[in-house]
């Protein structure tokens, strides 16, 4: 469900696997089904604070702090656009543009989704490239520039091309969502760093074409 990839002073950071949600949710007969935060705190016993979240369906790179202090301080980045996160995700439809940027307002829809509007009062940004992965596939990366709820899931909807497996937003049926937070960069406390996380879970993020076209995608 999870595994710990570093330990820091001041945070941890984590790979999320898909399908688990961040914080707790109501199961079957009252039962409580823990999310990602609840079962780190109670595999280390620690005090952890979440600073960004990811849908369920997204696999990746979260990041815990440990004290207030951090808890603050990178919150206050993320908030700030300090943070530069990188996505990856999997589209089996042909895309209206193969890079880009995708700007507009979010606007909420029926049961929970979301919309992409043409007007920019507060608008989600995000730019993207991406490159074949082999026909009928393409591999999108996704530089969000802001934090909205399913950003990415609606950006790509936008183009043409919705995440395999996002059947919310229009994607083909797979037996997950295909995106996953790939790479986290940030400075604290005057120390820089750079996390990045291949995929590992999900038939169509295990094939070796897949890992040809991540090294094709340019810095």
């Amino acid at each position: 469900m999870y595994r710990i990839l570093a330990q820091h002073k001041d945070f941890m950071l984590i790979n999320k696997g898909p399908g688990l949600g961040m914080h707790d949710e109501a199961g079957e007969a009252g039962l409580v089904n823990p999310g990602l935060v609840s079962r780190v705190k109670a595999d280390t016993g620690q005090v952890l604070y979440p600073v960004h979240r990811l849908d369920k369906m997204t696999s990746g790179l979260v990041l815990l702090a440990r004290t207030t202090a951090a808890n603050r301080a990178l919150s206050m980045a993320f908030a700030e656009r300090q943070v530069s996160k990188q996505y990856l995700a999997l589209s089996d439809r042909k895309p209206k543009k193969k890079q880009g940027w995708v700007k507009g307002d979010m606007q909420k829809g029926r049961g929970g989704s979301w919309m992409l509007a043409r007007s920019l009062d507060n608008p989600a940004i995000s730019w993207f490239d991406s490159v074949p992965v082999r026909e009928g596939l393409r591999l999108y990366r996704i530089k969000p520039q802001t934090g909205k709820t399913h950003q990415i899931r609606v950006a790509l909807k936008s183009i043409g091309a919705p995440i395999l497996g996002d059947e919310r937003y229009g994607g083909t049926a797979a037996d997950r969502g295909y995106l996953h937070a790939w790479r986290l960069s940030f400075t604290l406390a005057d120390e820089a760093f750079d996390f990045i996380c291949p995929p590992d879970e999900g038939a169509m993020f295990l094939t070796p074409e897949l890992h040809v076209a991540i090294a094709g995608l340019s810095e």
